[in-house]
């Protein structure tokens, strides 16, 4: 049965893979990439979003009862912070680490920050030690003396690489305020998290559809010519899903109404438009009248797909429900085949065939998101 399956995959495989090949042990930090026999790639750069995103899922299996990581966990999350946290005497934290340990990239990268923020609130839910809390509220508001733009939002990086705004960081940051938020009670993270919301409503999604862009310039007005714009429909579902969690969080919210409409409208566009109807593949990218703009498919839109059937479930609805097992099937006959042994194919074309020769480690927080969903459904 699928909930079998994704149990014994993640406590048995996926999980122990990365906590343990996938970790040095040496350095204290985790490694980006495997190949697909398992061998860790040495890379010129480690970044900060890696290492907070293993953090995090690896605290989050010790509270679901998968594996006793939380340790490891925090111990690595001390490493980081120590070696890219105002490691070159300025607001922030760094992009990347060399491999002697120094800094590689001083970049200051809003993905990044979201990322370490997220990772921060799960250190706390595991260990309910109030310093990570203290570090997540001086990193909210170092963030704002950072990047905060005067037309609302944020820069993506800090310096700027282009004039470009993108909605996929700001999506991060809404998702570690609402963590944050659910773990501490406090409603200095909900209000940033409500102001994220309404930038999205505002300019994110095009009027009278589900289509979430992703490039703006400078004013928040999309970057290419009407039809032109990327859209894409792993972050349709990830939007969807975050509008749920800010519902459920915040349900006497003043603009729950909208906020609600917004996360079915969402979810179903990119069911509309981004999903294979035969497969259940979910493509790379569309543009905002529903064309195909790329036929390739990654595996974390499966898995984003994945936690908002398994939510929609929940709910009652019977047709996400039959969904899930074709879903599941797809994810490990063509995703994380079984000779891979834990690991995953990160990209396949159009005919199935893979599009990288490695295993990203950032696959996994994608991963644990959407199995999580649905073995909590059950």
């Amino acid at each position: 049965m699928p909930h079998d399956t994704w149990r014994l995959w993640l406590s048995q495989s996926a999980l122990p893979l990365w906590a343990g090949i996938g970790f040095d042990s040496g350095r204290r930090l985790f490694h980006e990439r495997l190949t697909f026999e398992h061998q860790p790639i040495e890379l010129p750069e480690l970044r900060l979003m890696v290492q907070a995103r293993q953090v995090s899922t690896y605290c989050r299996a010790e509270l679901d009862g998968f594996c006793k990581t939380a340790a490891q966990s925090l111990e690595c999350l001390r490493e980081v912070e120590r070696r890219y946290r105002r490691s070159d005497d300025a607001p922030g934290w760094i992009f990347s680490l060399g491999p002697d340990g120094r800094p590689a990239d001083r970049r200051r990268d809003l993905y990044a920050h979201a990322f370490i923020l997220f990772a921060y609130g799960w250190a706390y839910r595991v260990s309910h030690d109030p310093a990570y809390l203290t570090v997540a509220r001086e990193t909210t508001l170092e963030i704002d003396q950072i990047f905060l733009t005067q037309q609302g939002g944020y820069r993506d990086t800090v310096p700027p690489a282009d004039s470009i705004h993108r909605q996929n960081p700001h999506m991060h940051l809404l998702e570690a305020y609402l963590v944050l938020f659910d773990v501490s009670g406090d409603s200095f993270y909900l209000d940033y998290a409500r102001r994220l919301v309404a930038l999205a409503l505002k300019h994110f999604i095009l009027p009278g559809t589900g289509m979430l862009l992703e490039f703006f310039d400078s004013a928040w007005e999309p970057l290419q010519a009407a039809g032109h714009n990327r859209v894409e429909p792993g972050h349709l579902f990830e939007w969807s899903w975050l509008f749920s969690e800010f519902a459920r969080l915040a349900p006497e919210d003043p603009d729950i109404t909208a906020i609600v409409h917004a996360s079915k409208k969402l979810a179903d566009t990119a069911l509309a438009h981004g999903v294979d109807a035969d497969t259940l593949a979910v493509c790379d990218a569309i543009t905002e009248n529903g064309v195909r703009l790329e036929e390739s498919t990654r595996i974390w839109p499966q898995t984003e797909f994945l936690r908002i059937l398994a939510r929609r479930a929940r709910g009652g609805d019977t047709k996400a429900a039959g969904f899930i097992e074709r879903q599941s099937r797809l994810f490990f006959e063509n995703y994380a085949p079984a000779r891979l042994r834990g690991g995953w194919i990160d990209r396949l074309d159009v005919h199935g065939v893979a599009l990288t020769d490695h295993m990203p480690a950032s696959s996994l927080y994608h991963i644990y998101g959407g199995a999580i969903e649905y073995l909590t459904t059950a």
